[in-house]
């Protein structure tokens, strides 16, 4: 995880212990939910990144299947 990301894993984090529950998008300024959106990914993805949300079933099974393909068509 690089710097950037462990920045934003820890103002998610920060956010969650102040609120008490999940942090929303709405909690942050545009800024700091910007850069954490750009570090993460989407906001779910971002909460699962912090371990404050399991990933979806849909998202686990897409990435899944992502890796499952690149597998295939991988030369080595």
């Amino acid at each position: 995880m690089t710097d950037k990301q462990q920045w934003a894993v820890a103002q998610l984090i920060r956010r969650h212990g102040q609120l008490g529950r999940l942090p929303k998008k709405e909690d942050f300024d545009e800024a700091t939910r910007s850069r954490i959106k750009a570090y993460l990914g989407p906001w779910p993805r971002a909460l699962e990144a912090a371990g404050l949300k399991e990933p979806s079933p849909a998202a686990a099974n897409k990435h899944h299947a992502r890796k499952k393909k690149r597998k295939r068509s991988d030369p080595t």
